[in-house]
């Protein structure tokens, strides 16, 4: 297999460098480190450019990413969920990258290859927050020429390493690549058995869209919580009328004036309503006995045809963590 990889890099040269890079940056769970750094050793013997292997490395990149960043110009944060929902850790995955992204912006796509999961959900997220197209290729360009130098560079200096690593790879034969398989398989199962824990340890009863609506027609009315990170609602201002915004830091702060027996509905746009179902074991844990998660989130209640307030400036930068949506 590895002798089969060299001949297939030293035939093809750049090309299959190109491919391999472009399926990667598209989503394909393909790795392209091993083959830039394949050819990086390939190089350190002339037998590709290093020039070369950068710049169709960068032009993959730019090209597999552009197809993400339009994605989330045109769908916004449909895209992110969609990212996320089919990720190995999709319950965390929307709010960490928003967060990254609101702390660097589009320098985020400096670091986003050198973060797993983070690169084709850095792309589309740029997008969906307005990046725009020129600062994105910039950005993308320069963090993509970093990530394949690292590569190509780890191959160049280490070459008589790589080779004699490669060399008793193929000499072990299948038994290496099947104890290679082994170790992707017990990663991947490892990481499903802990989201299966998660959501076994959130497991509680949801509301639906329909009784909340009948429940906020009622007096005294639920009180509602859109627990969603403060970057999801840049993109994404749609909130219940007359929720409560609010992040980790504002939980206790929102809700201290709130009696304990008052009825509490939390909702994200997170898949699962983790995070709506962390916030509401959080607020039981603290006495409140009447908390519940939102079915389906804020797409549910949207989807059902529910009235929707819009936010008229950019939550969650209230000072003490907590602000009411307005219409």
């Amino acid at each position: 297999m590895a002798h089969e990889i060299i001949a297939l890099i030293a035939q093809y040269g750049v090309l299959l460098v190109f491919l391999n890079v472009l399926v990667t940056q598209l989503g394909a769970p393909v790795p392209a480190v091993p083959t830039l750094v394949v050819a990086g050793a390939l190089a350190a013997h002339g037998q590709v450019s290093p020039v070369s292997v950068l710049l169709v490395a960068v032009a993959a990149c730019l090209l597999g990413d552009a197809v993400w960043y339009a994605a989330g110009r045109r769908y916004g944060a449909g895209v992110m969920r969609l990212l996320c929902r089919i990720s190995l850790s999709p319950d965390s995955c929307v709010q960490r990258s928003e967060l990254k992204f609101q702390r660097w912006r589009g320098q985020v796509l400096l670091v986003a290859k050198f973060v797993p999961g983070l690169s084709t959900v850095g792309s589309s997220l740029v997008g969906a927050m307005g990046l725009p197209l020129s600062r994105f290729v910039f950005f993308d360009g320069l963090g993509s020429l970093l990530w394949a130098m690292v590569a190509v560079g780890a191959g160049y200096a280490f070459a008589e390493q790589v080779d004699g690593l490669l060399a008793a790879i193929a000499s072990a034969g299948t038994l290496a690549m099947e104890a290679l398989l082994g170790l992707l398989a017990l990663y991947v199962l490892t990481r499903w058995w802990q989201r299966r824990r998660l959501l076994r340890t959130l497991r509680m009863a949801r509301i639906t869209v329909e009784e909340l609506e009948r429940a906020m027609k009622s007096s005294p009315a639920p009180v509602v919580l859109d627990v969603r990170a403060a970057g999801s609602r840049l993109f994404d201002t749609r909130v219940l009328p007359g929720a409560l915004l609010l992040d980790d830091r504002g939980i206790d702060r929102a809700v201290h004036d709130i009696p304990f027996d008052r009825e509490l509905v939390v909702y994200c746009n997170c898949p699962n309503e983790v995070s709506a179902a962390r916030v509401a074991k959080v607020l039981m844990a603290q006495g409140y006995r009447r908390v519940r998660p939102l079915l389906g989130g804020l797409e549910a209640w949207d989807s059902a045809g529910y009235p929707v307030d819009r936010l008229s400036s950019s939550p969650g930068a209230a000072d003490d963590g907590v602000a009411r949506a307005a219409g």
